[in-house]
């Protein structure tokens, strides 16, 4: 078939063909950028966006371990809101129960009172007073004694002020006080817990854990959960997967304590070159790069360069004001020592992982193209024969 049009067809298609290798290779689809281009940006960066490619060896991996010991150091903690206070204090809102018995003429028309062993005295007789509620400027009133401060007293120290206040009008008084409803000696546990409200404090000093059990445990994972606590106007959050029982960070509770549970999980990004563009829980306590990497399959062996791993970070947190410089860090995974300094580079909450496309892939992309491009022809020209 001397008149075809297929050879003319593979001309045009040929034309086009070269036509897309003289535009170059860089508006092929990518994934995100190869070494090259990524150095070339770092070297262009300027402003508020300018960084540096730092390799990551162990002296690296070192200082950088060095630095967050100190980091660690300087950042507040919950040890640093250690305060002693007494537990067993009356104030504003308590609910008191006070019985005061007398012997002989009494002021209080009661009940008799039962002496053990020696059966009924007439002579003796007893008064309470069920429900008596502190004020809020942490005074109460009884009859024949007036108005008493009793805010910042002890049900015990209440006691003898009353008898104080019936002696010379009453033979041999004595008052029995207690607390029934506990307002002031308690603490506020809120946010992601099963259940929140108010505990009351006890003598034997419960502990910032203890108040957590209390109120059912946190929702979530004690790694991917924050505590914002609050004391006297102070507030410091850290992790409840980062405090242990008993440590100083396990604070003794004082009265007026308040504790959020914030659901937080810590997270990794990561980019590129990859099976699956993902954003990655912590779920432990520690994450290493190199199990970073495993959780999401490692560079893709048709895609990636495994020479440029590359990790975007923030030195301080990258929401707040001060969050420091950029860093990017490069590990080069041809290498065999590389593995064992992934194991020991952790990871922090907001890490951006990106693994580098291999810079042989945009060719090869182009000539994937051009096959596609020209097999309809050859198809068409085997038919045809």
């Amino acid at each position: 078939m001397p008149n075809s049009p297929f050879p003319r067809c593979g001309s045009v298609f040929s034309s086009i063909a070269m036509a897309s290798m003289l535009a170059g290779c860089a508006t092929l689809p990518s994934s995100g950028p190869t070494e090259r281009q990524i150095r070339r940006g770092a070297e262009a960066s300027s402003g508020l966006i300018k960084f540096a490619i730092v390799p990551l060896d162990a002296a690296t991996v070192d200082r950088l371990r060095r630095e967050e010991t100190t980091r660690r150091t300087s950042v507040a903690t919950l040890a640093q809101l250690a305060q002693d206070a007494r537990t067993d204090t009356i104030g504003p809102g308590d609910v008191l129960t006070i019985s005061i018995y007398e012997v002989g003429v009494a002021l209080f028309g009661g009940s008799v009172t039962r002496v053990a062993g020696e059966g009924f005295d007439p002579s003796a007789r007893s008064e309470t007073f069920p429900t008596m509620v502190v004020d809020r400027e942490g005074t109460i009133r009884l009859p024949y004694i007036g108005r008493l401060g009793v805010a910042g007293l002890t049900p015990f120290e209440v006691q003898r002020l009353i008898e104080q206040g019936l002696k010379g009008k009453s033979q041999s008084p004595q008052a029995l006080v207690s607390i029934r409803t506990n307002i002031a000696n308690t603490v506020y546990v809120s946010g992601d817990v099963r259940r929140p409200g108010r505990l009351e404090l006890s003598l034997g000093r419960e502990r910032l854990l203890d108040a957590i059990a209390a109120s059912g445990g946190s929702v979530g994972t004690s790694e991917d959960t924050l505590i914002r606590f609050s004391r006297n106007g102070r507030i410091v959050e850290q992790r409840l997967g980062f405090i242990r029982s008993g440590t100083p960070d396990d604070l003794f509770l004082i009265p007026g304590d308040r504790v959020e549970l914030i659901r937080r999980p810590r997270t990794f990004d990561v980019f590129g070159a990859t099976a699956k563009v993902s954003q990655v829980n912590f779920e432990t306590g520690e994450v290493s790069l190199a199990e970073a990497l495993a959780r999401v399959g490692g560079p893709n062996d048709v895609q990636a360069d495994p020479a440029a791993v590359f990790l975007f970070r923030y030195d301080g947190i990258p929401d707040a004001p001060d969050a420091g410089p950029p860093q990017v860090y490069q590990l080069n995974m041809l290498k065999p020592e590389s593995y064992f300094v992934a194991q020991r580079f952790a990871m922090r909450d907001r890490d951006v992982i990106y693994i580098a496309n291999a810079a042989a892939n945009q060719p090869a992309k182009l000539v994937n193209i051009i096959n596609q491009l020209f097999s309809p022809l050859v198809t068409a020209r085997a038919v045809t024969r």
